[in-house]
């Protein structure tokens, strides 16, 4: 954040002092011939401040992006490790479950066998 934030001071910076300059030289007690020359030095400087501010917000721009891109491979690594421990959670509630019903499953089984003896004791005794 602190990149960002001085990529924009340079850039205010720099634009400031262009700006100031041009005032300066419309401002300043000179003949026209030599405002004008002096206009014209300051604009013919004007594509390199330009090519300068230009490498200055791509410099911040690259920083950011490198930025950006830990936080999404830091954010990705803890999102599959949330996956990983929900899928593993997962599987070991489905085997106590499992476990859960075959207990009640023998349990009702053992019910069963014994009221088969049971009736088939009574149709005996009939």
């Amino acid at each position: 954040m602190s990149n960002n934030r001085s990529g924009v001071f340079f850039g205010g910076l720099m634009l400031g002092a262009t700006l100031g300059t041009l005032t300066g030289l419309l401002i300043a007690p000179r003949s026209g011939r030599e405002t004008r020359r002096l206009l014209k030095k300051s604009a013919d400087a004007l594509p390199e401040l330009a090519e300068d501010l230009s490498t200055s917000v791509q410099i911040q721009a690259d920083r950011l992006s490198a930025g950006a891109l830990k936080s999404w491979d830091e954010t990705l690594d803890r999102l599959r490790e949330a996956i990983a421990a929900g899928v593993e959670a997962s599987l070991r509630e489905r085997q106590a479950l499992k476990r859960q019903n075959s207990v009640n499953t023998s349990d009702t089984d053992s019910q069963g066998t014994e009221r088969s003896d049971a009736s088939v004791l009574q149709h005996l005794d009939n």
